[in-house]
């Protein structure tokens, strides 16, 4: 029985390819994309905050936050890697990332961020539980706003 678990905590480990390929997947996929702009957005943010600071503390504190940014970064590209090779085989591991690593695929990967922002600018606010609660109030004259 020992030997039977052993072998399927093997099996449930990912390849060192299919980790290797989901890494490729994870550094040229959406989120790494988008992880730039966010990290920019939140540094600026948490300085423009900071009014007390000076000059070099400013610029000490956007290091910080490039350090931080660096090692959440390396995690989430660890864990989308992993969850990559556990949910696709390696044949179509390889064929993502011949795609992702292809010029189309780049020039896909650097116009998302600006596909997302559009996306949102388009439809503007979305509230799914407020939505949702007024959809029901109208259907049940239930969950309404008092």
């Amino acid at each position: 029985m020992v030997i039977v678990l052993m072998l399927a905590a093997a099996a449930a480990q990912p390849s060192p390819e299919a980790l290797r390929l989901g890494r490729q997947m994870a550094e040229s996929g959406t989120l790494a994309s988008l992880l730039p702009m966010i990290q920019q957005k939140e540094t600026e943010e948490l300085v423009a905050e900071q009014k007390d600071l000076s000059d070099a503390d400013r610029t000490q504190l956007r290091a910080t936050a490039k350090r931080v940014y660096d090692a959440g970064r390396d995690r989430l590209m660890s864990a989308e890697a992993e969850a990559y090779a556990r949910r696709l085989s390696v044949p179509d591991l390889r064929v993502a990332v011949a795609f992702q690593t292809s010029g189309a695929g780049q020039r896909v990967r650097a116009a998302m961020p600006a596909i997302i922002g559009d996306t949102m600018q388009r439809i503007g606010t979305m509230d799914f539980k407020g939505d949702v609660r007024a959809a029901y109030c109208k259907e049940t004259g239930k969950l309404c706003a008092k």
